[in-house]
């Protein structure tokens, strides 16, 4: 029986298993993947994480990984398929938790949920190619490495539209694709983005191929209406057509919104009493490493708390 099982091992659920090894905490990170680190392992260059400008992203997750190890944190690979209570059948105890994956069962005092979220992607011809290598998914991540470049944001709704508004402060040029002809943004972030001289939109269209030699040098684009198709030229393609929180496998233990993020406040306690949530799968305004790592700090906290019955 352990004290708390850690589900993930992205920046967040490492955040949590080396504060849970300093707290004296009995831990397990069940991790999906063979390589931990989560979604920065295939992020080129991380330069917003205080201290550590310019990091490369997979060297980042090397290096949140071995801090864990150094304090002892178990890990063990496995894919979650369920969890189950387990009545007590007293009173006098909580329920504890099983933790059934495809490469066996586990039983926890605590559980923190840290799968994260995956943004949605286009499929397209050179995208994960060049992921990392002018193709992102993170404006406010990348956006600086592409100050006075060419920009081509790909989507309508408001995270797209103020991607474009936030390159545009920067970039030479901003190009926002959508495959209609009118946006989903809120009018405020619509009539902020038409002031702007240099942001032009690509109505009726559609990104079919990103292409370049070491890095992104130009996308293909094609006209849903007429078929037509054209280069542009750009540094960077960031798609912003909606992000999707990994957590499928939880429907059911713990309240989540109308898109499957799990609802908690900064102590990451869920509705489920003992289960708690950190990084991109608890609903938040900003998804950013520094978030995940400190939403792991928080919910062992609570871990802790909850443990000792406070």
């Amino acid at each position: 029986m352990r004290d708390l099982i850690i589900i993930g091992s992205g920046p967040a659920g490492l955040s949590a298993a080396v504060y849970a090894k300093r707290a004296g905490l009995d831990v397990l990170v069940i991790e999906k993947d063979p390589v931990s680190g989560g979604q920065i392992l295939i992020t080129y260059e991380v330069d917003n994480y205080l201290g550590l400008p310019g990091i490369n992203g997979f060297d980042m997750g090397m290096k949140f990984r071995e801090h864990a190890d150094k304090l002892g944190a178990e890990f063990a690979e496995g894919t979650v398929t369920a969890i189950e209570t387990v009545d007590p059948g007293s009173d006098s105890k909580a329920p504890t938790f099983k933790v059934i994956t495809d490469n066996g069962e586990y039983e926890t005092k605590t559980i923190i949920l840290a799968t994260g979220a995956s943004h949605n992607k286009l499929g397209i011809k050179g995208e994960e190619e060049f992921t990392g290598k002018g193709v992102s998914y993170c404006a406010t991540c990348d956006g600086a490495f592409f100050r006075n470049k060419v920009a081509v944001v790909n989507g309508g709704g408001d995270v797209a539209v103020e991607d474009a508004i936030f390159l545009a402060r920067g970039c030479s040029k901003v190009y926002l694709v959508h495959r209609r002809n009118e946006l989903r943004a809120a009018k405020i972030l619509q009539d902020e983005l038409l002031s702007l001289p240099n942001v032009e939109l690509v109505w009726d269209s559609i990104v079919e191929e990103v292409k370049g030699d070491a890095k992104v040098s130009s996308i293909t684009v094609k006209n849903v209406k007429t078929d037509e198709k054209k280069e542009i030229e750009t540094d960077a393609l960031f798609v912003a057509i909606g992000i999707h929180p990994l957590t499928e496998a939880f429907t059911g233990l713990a309240e989540m919104d109308e898109t499957g993020y799990i609802i908690a406040g900064e102590d990451g306690a869920t509705s489920t009493p003992g289960i708690f949530v950190a990084g991109d799968s608890r609903k938040k305004r900003l998804r950013q490493i520094v978030t995940a790592v400190a939403d792991g700090a928080n919910a062992v906290t609570a871990v802790q708390d909850f443990l000792v019955g406070k």
